[in-house]
């Protein structure tokens, strides 16, 4: 059984100096992502699944997005920014590798994991998961 991840985290990624975070989306421009060597973050902007119930500690918006930092497994995104739209586009077949992480678009969505713990995430328009 997966132990379990934690379910929410104000993400600051985004957040991160511009020359240390690359921003990107996919050619559907469905999906944005911002990567550094501090970690990863993708929100969706139309997708067929719905996040888990939103926790009362979340004060923003729930469940746009995945993430994935240093440590532990990814999460579900708890924030009041998003990283829709602000990057260039990353094609499909194509890797973006900062530090640790790596982050792959595909035509089924964008795959990114920190290679040291093999902790990451999938997100596409028909699903969402993290491990």
């Amino acid at each position: 059984m997966k132990p379990l991840a934690p379910l929410i985290a104000v993400v600051l990624l985004s957040a991160a100096p511009a020359q240390a975070a690359t921003r990107f989306e996919t050619p559907s421009h469905n999906i944005g992502c911002v990567i550094s060597k501090a970690g990863a973050r993708c929100d969706i902007r139309e997708r067929a699944w719905r996040p888990p119930p939103k926790p009362r500690s979340c004060p923003v918006d729930w469940g746009n997005g995945l993430a994935v930092e240093r440590r532990g497994f990814a999460y579900w995104v708890c924030a009041g920014d998003t990283v829709l739209g602000a990057g260039k586009v990353l094609d499909y077949r194509r890797s973006i590798t900062r530090g640790s992480f790596t982050c792959t678009s595909r035509r089924n969505g964008v795959r990114c994991v920190n290679g040291r713990t093999e902790h990451g995430f999938k997100i596409a328009r028909s699903t969402a998961r993290w491990f």
